[in-house]
């Protein structure tokens, strides 16, 4: 409790200072934000690698296959979920159609590489064990891991596997003295992250809004955080109050990072001391759910991609709603858990059907507030998710 009221206060204290407009300050703050943004991304890559290779190796393949099964199930419905009320949400509001003339000035959003189903699979599967943590590629890392930890757990017990185990174990007790520390110093961050926003909205970048569509997608995320998530955890007799107040610190801490693979640290942390979740349930469930548990995104991807179609002129019929629903789902799963991932997938999708991606480029403003609202939503069903799977094992 005492540390929610000291990241609150920072929280405060930034706002206060962004709204001052001054411009050394605003520099100050933008420096502060990206060098706690880069150092939980640094201390992101080897916890998900170092949580995945022990987990299984400790659990060894009669242990892990339940929970990843519960974790899958649970991702699929909760995102699955997220979409419904998009694409609920679309048909109630019913967004209109945006001015020719400000598709045309907005011209081109940004350029997004063009690339095909198959090569995204050929990209997952590395031919070089360095360049996967170099690159950040995390879906190559987490293949990486899982074939790692699976052969040590199939491993004869000997003096040799112990010496990498315990290599192994030393090194994550590292990782993680390194990850309180850093959290002990985030109030800091806080009122750097908060100061670059409240500059951001004083001086007009994200303050213009068009409105209903806008409604639709943070309505989306307001309802899947506050109604569909706690029923889940109700569902299986866990309190979501609870819960949240519990894992609040990773909440906020995504909600200004925008990227839910950098609060992962934050999130494991969270979940083992705070709310008392396994570290073998934890250390497996959440590098995963960073992944492949993407419920804002699911519901951005559907709702943007409908209302671009639509300033196409292709019909919004309920056979199209659940088509997009269907690829909204998929594409969500896997995406990376990075700042604008959302929005470079929605913005391929759209260039890969000839949609008028200009549209992305009004939104691109306003994105932003989109995409911290929807990174504090992911890693709030990561830690539900966590939680469920926590109850049922």
């Amino acid at each position: 409790m005492k540390r929610t009221i000291i990241w609150i206060g920072a929280l405060g204290i930034g706002a206060v200072l962004g709204l001052f407009g001054i411009s050394w300050l605003d520099q100050l703050m933008t420096f502060l934000a990206t060098v706690y943004t880069r150092l939980f991304q640094l201390l992101a890559v080897p916890t998900i690698v170092l949580a995945i290779i022990t987990t299984l190796t400790t659990f060894g393949s009669k242990g892990y296959g339940k929970i990843f099964g519960r974790t899958l199930t649970y991702t699929l419905l909760t995102t699955f979920a997220a979409a419904a009320v998009g694409a609920l949400l679309y048909v109630l509001i019913a967004p209109g159609n945006l001015p020719m003339e400000a598709i045309t000035q907005s011209g081109e959003a940004v350029e997004a590489p063009q690339m095909s189903y198959a090569e995204h699979i050929i990209n997952i599967i590395p031919n070089n064990i360095v360049k996967p943590f170099l690159e950040g590629n995390v879906l190559s890392l987490l293949l990486l891991a899982f074939v790692i930890g699976m052969g040590l757990s199939k491993l004869p017990e000997s003096e040799n596997k112990a010496v990498i185990v315990k290599g192994l174990l030393g090194l994550q007790e590292l990782l993680h003295l390194l990850i309180r520390c850093l959290i002990w110093t985030l109030p800091l961050g806080i009122v750097a992250f908060s100061a670059q926003l409240s500059a951001q909205v004083s001086a007009g970048v994200v303050a213009s809004s068009i409105g209903k569509y806008v409604l639709v997608v943070l309505g989306g995320n307001v309802i899947q955080f506050f109604v569909v998530l706690p029923l889940f955890l109700l569902a299986r007799g866990q309190n979501p109050i609870y819960v949240l107040s519990k894992m609040m610190p990773a909440v906020l801490m995504a909600l200004f990072t925008k990227s839910s693979a950098a609060t992962l640290p934050v999130t494991m942390e969270t979940a083992e001391s705070r709310l008392g979740i396994r570290k073998n349930v934890a250390r497996f469930v959440l590098p995963i759910c960073t992944t492949i548990n993407m419920n804002g995104c699911a519901a951005f991807i559907l709702v943007t991609s409908l209302f671009v179609m639509q300033n196409g002129g292709t019909p919004i019929t309920m056979g199209t709603i659940l088509l997009w629903m269907f690829i909204s789902v998929i594409s969500a799963v896997g995406n990376a858990g990075v700042p604008m991932g959302c929005y470079f997938l929605t913005l391929s999708l759209m260039s890969g059907i000839g949609a008028p991606i200009a549209v992305l480029g009004i939104i691109l403003p306003i994105y932003t507030i989109i995409d911290m609202i929807e990174t504090a939503e992911n890693v709030w069903s990561d830690s539900c998710v966590a939680t469920m799977v926590n109850h049922d094992t």
